[in-house]
């Protein structure tokens, strides 16, 4: 693998230059500030989950900016990486807290994630094309309903949270998936919208979870 070949994937990159996306790199702030503010409402609780995933949400904004300025093979694995290390613990600590599974039982489905989401987002591109990339997230949004949906009557606050976070998810695909496609009319694009509203969606998510806890539902992991 040539980790340095150049990834050009977004409008608003015109040449490999590091600067060559100033709006997608400048917005990746979006995240560390979630990050910080969120670490400002759980760690002084002591919860070590939602702490970790403070840490883990601006490991994405660094890894992130990192990609949309040098936009090489492993500013790429930078980003991605994060992101996944995101989904895996969410799932887990969502597992455990949420459904009151035991630890195992949650660490085995944030494991099952990994074949779970090839085979749903197969099955989603089959429907709705590649989405410009995006399709891999989709599997993202069929969780959180899902959990939204078994919470809805045990736990209907957190259900509710969850739920928004669906909705929010399938808006800021929606701008991602778009940004190939407007090049020509608007050269910007939209790929920084996605980083606004993920960089919220991230930082509700670990709210939504500390929450949880404050609802009268014991911690169990």
């Amino acid at each position: 693998m040539d980790w340095f070949r150049a990834v050009n994937s977004y409008c608003e990159r015109t040449d490999p230059g590091i600067w060559s996306e100033p709006v997608n790199a400048a917005t990746n702030a979006a995240f560390l500030l979630a990050a910080f503010l969120c670490w400002r409402r759980v760690g002084a609780r002591r919860d070590p989950g939602a702490a970790l995933l403070c840490v883990v949400l601006a490991a994405i904004g660094v890894g992130s900016f990192l990609f949309h300025t040098f936009a090489q093979v492993w500013a790429l694995m930078a980003d991605v990486l994060p992101i996944l290390a995101f989904i895996l613990i969410y799932i887990h600590l969502a597992t455990v807290r949420f459904l009151g599974a035991p630890v195992w039982v949650g660490l085995l489905v944030a494991f099952a994630y990994v074949p779970f989401s090839a085979i749903s987002a197969r099955g989603v591109e089959v429907v709705a094309g590649p989405m410009n990339g995006s399709v891999g997230y989709t599997p993202v949004v069929i969780l959180l309903a899902a959990y939204a949906a078994i919470l809805w009557r045990g736990s209907p606050s957190t259900a509710r949270g969850l739920a928004l976070a669906a909705a929010v998810l399938c808006l800021s695909l929606a701008f991602r998936t778009l940004d190939a496609g407007i090049c020509a009319a608007f050269p910007l694009g939209t790929h920084f919208v996605w980083h606004l509203l993920n960089g919220a969606l991230l930082g509700w998510l670990i709210l939504v979870l500390a929450r949880h806890d404050q609802c009268g539902v014991a911690r169990t992991g």
